[in-house]
């Protein structure tokens, strides 16, 4: 009785053993955005990409948000961190095993003195039922901290979902806009060429009257060729951007079938950014670096502990009898108590080791994790001033457009009143075509840019109150659920 008490007294200390998890690392936060966007402080939501009012892109996206093969992989990295989280949580808790045996012996038996001796075989039945528990003492709170440092991990690992999946979705309208640039450039090339063959019949018109000569309609004519040139380029790459829609949607090239459309049918939803403080935690790759730094303190204190001493508790119990039928009676209980100690007093530096090394790589993911925020903030400045310029660009291209599909059809006006030459119209159509190529590559810049605005926003993301080691608390031995898809935008649901 006395024994047990001390176990129960022994357990109770190792259970006390506290695993307290770091603050953040202190970061310097900007007080407002450089790119001052002129609107109040909002964030995008879950599903931030149906303000582009695109049924089609709806769909695909949807279809990689369920088939894609990177979001699959990312959770099954979720199920084996929550594997490894009931692995290593189950040194906090004793074990216990049970054993059964039966033996049978038969020992030859002389009786009796010489001529007289006689021998006899007589069976020995052995029969034996038992429990057998360890435990191992967590004074040093080494059990518990790598219980934390997986639990952190499997954090980690949702996060990282995240990541996968928010680049997943961006991957997926960027390759979709990419597509629908390459097909209005295709329509403008093709508009060009109708444009410029008209022209080349009145040329022709011309030359037959005697009014114009052959190198004006050589001239024409190479225009021609040359916008006819540039549409199965152009429709070469919007293929292959389709087809490269079927490895994030999960589908074989074969299968990809989607509407025809243009960006200029799509809308261009505002977009504003909330405070540059409140980014941190709209952004799933700060937080999973911040779990790994948490993995990687507690790590630290595993390294630590494994320089004190190991006590291991052992008890066994049970019933042993050379016949069954009297096997639990009280002559047969058997029971035994142990306790041994551990502790290391050479090891060549193995531990000193260990320990370095942990440092050295808290310190490594240290320096990752500034890196991410830094990178985090420089993100967001660097897509609003695309967006911004793009914006800009836009604007002024339009005007250029406007000017030159003017000019354009003041030469072919004055070409076909015979007050100019096919020069002046060459020059005319060539500046209009190279203006309306360029404004369908500006267009689809406007749109990228807006794309990466809400990619380094966190694409709607936000992480959860509490600490990393908290913020699931399922993650505990006996109550870890499988990995599962956290939704886009909603990590704690």
């Amino acid at each position: 009785m006395l024994g047990l008490r001390m176990l129960g007294v022994l357990l109770l200390l190792a259970a006390c053993t506290p695993a307290t998890e770091p603050p953040p690392p202190a970061v310097e936060t900007p007080a407002s955005w450089q790119a001052e966007t002129g609107t109040g402080p909002t964030w995008p939501d879950a599903v931030w990409w149906r303000g582009f009012r695109s049924p089609e892109l709806d769909r695909l996206i949807e279809a990689s948000l369920g088939a894609n093969f990177d979001i699959a992989a990312a959770i099954a990295r979720v199920r084996q961190a929550d594997a490894q989280v009931r692995i290593a949580g189950a040194a906090l808790l004793p074990t216990l095993d049970a054993t059964a045996n039966t033996s049978w012996q038969q020992v030859g038996v002389t009786r009796g003195l010489g001529t007289r001796s006689a021998t006899s075989s007589v069976q020995i039945h052995n029969y034996s039922l038992g429990l057998n528990a360890a435990y191992q003492l967590d004074f040093w709170g080494k059990n518990r901290a790598v219980q934390q440092s997986a639990v952190a991990s499997a954090v980690f690992s949702r996060w990282d979902q995240q990541v996968v999946a928010l680049t997943v979705v961006t991957s997926v309208a960027s390759t979709w806009f990419n597509a629908l640039a390459f097909a209005d450039r295709v329509a403008i090339a093709e508009r060009d060429l109708r444009d410029a063959e008209q022209t080349l019949a009145v040329i022709q018109g011309r030359l037959d009257a005697g009014t114009a000569t052959a190198l004006d309609q050589a001239q024409q004519q190479s225009l021609v060729d040359g916008v006819r040139a540039s549409i199965p380029p152009l429709r070469n790459q919007m293929v292959q951007q389709v087809l490269d829609l079927g490895i994030l949607i999960g589908r074989p090239p074969e299968a990809v079938d989607v509407q025809p459309a243009t960006l200029t049918d799509l809308a261009l939803p505002a977009v504003a950014p909330g405070l540059p403080s409140a980014l941190l935690r709209r952004r799933p790759d700060v937080a999973e670096a911040e779990a790994q730094l948490v993995a990687a303190h507690f790590s630290i204190e595993v390294a630590r502990a494994a320089f004190y001493p190991t006590i291991q508790l052992t008890a066994s119990g049970g019933f042993a009898n050379a016949a069954l039928n009297t096997l639990f009676v009280p002559g047969g209980t058997i029971a035994s108590l142990a306790a041994g100690l551990t502790q290391p007093i050479f090891d060549a530096g193995t531990l000193r080791g260990q320990l370095e090394q942990a440092k050295g790589r808290y310190d490594e993911l240290l320096a990752d994790y500034r890196k991410t925020v830094i990178q985090a903030f420089t993100d967001v400045e660097t897509s609003l001033t695309a967006w911004r310029y793009t914006t800009e660009q836009e604007a002024l291209q339009r005007a250029a457009v406007t000017s030159a599909q003017r000019a354009a059809d003041i030469a072919r006006a004055q070409m076909a009143a015979g007050t100019v030459d096919v020069t002046t119209v060459l020059t005319a159509e060539t500046t209009l075509f190279t203006d309306l190529d360029l404004l369908a590559q500006v267009q689809l810049a406007r749109f990228q840019a807006l794309l990466s605005v809400y990619k380094a926003l966190g694409g709607g993301w936000q992480q959860p109150d509490g600490s990393v080691t908290d913020q699931f608390p399922g993650l505990s031995p006996g109550q870890i659920e499988g990995g599962v898809a956290l939704p886009l935008g909603d990590p704690a649901r």
